[in-house]
């Protein structure tokens, strides 16, 4: 077993930088270095920015969405096509239409897809709210911006069958989202054509 070369503290910082996505044990050492280094100009304020957001950050009530206010920004966005909802499975693919600036629509994030292999079963989705939300007259169109994975399809099968006796349209992301990809890993112009060609589900 390799010998630790450095203190407590530093080695919780880099386990803790370990966890988070697309950072292994090498890359989680090289950015708590980096940190170390620059932590006047980068790890006072970052700690100071986990500290207020951890203290402030919501779940909206209405969407799913993470924002430092109830309801969120999208929601509150006056500016938005209130006709339209774009379901998406988590709050990173939310973020990631919204940097394509593919639709000016609301949104509806699920909190997972159905998986029989992880137990994820309807009742661990936030799929009521989004009937009761699909129920109200202004609301014309559901988008279903799933991964386009097995348990993304299964997912989109299940909630056009629990919209089926409402009256509003159930489309889905067309071309431009390949059959395994996820849409936080899509770059924009991709993304953007997807949402533009979305066809009936």
């Amino acid at each position: 077993m390799a010998q630790s070369v450095a203190g407590p503290e530093i080695e919780r910082l880099i386990q803790l930088l370990a966890r988070l996505p697309g950072l292994g044990p090498r890359s989680a050492r090289r950015a708590a270095l980096h940190l170390i280094k620059k932590r006047e100009q980068l790890l006072g304020p970052l700690s100071e920015a986990l500290k207020l957001a951890s203290e402030r950050i919501v779940v909206c009530r209405t969407c799913g969405n993470v924002d430092t206010a109830e309801p969120c920004m999208v929601c509150r966005d006056a500016g938005r096509d209130p006709s339209i909802i774009v379901v998406v499975e988590d709050v990173s693919d939310l973020w990631a239409l919204e940097r394509a600036a593919a639709v000016r629509a609301r949104y509806h994030v699920l909190g997972g897809v159905l998986s029989a292999l992880d137990g994820v079963r309807p009742e661990h989705l936030n799929l009521e709210p989004l009937v009761v939300r699909a129920a109200e007259p202004e609301v014309k169109e559901i988008i279903l911006a799933l991964n386009a994975t097995v348990d993304g399809q299964t997912t989109a099968h299940y909630v056009t069958e629990i919209l089926s006796g409402l009256s509003v349209k159930v489309t889905k992301l067309a071309h431009g989202v390949p059959v395994g990809g996820e849409l936080d890993y899509l770059d924009e112009g991709t993304l953007s054509a997807a949402m533009k060609q979305r066809t009936a589900f």
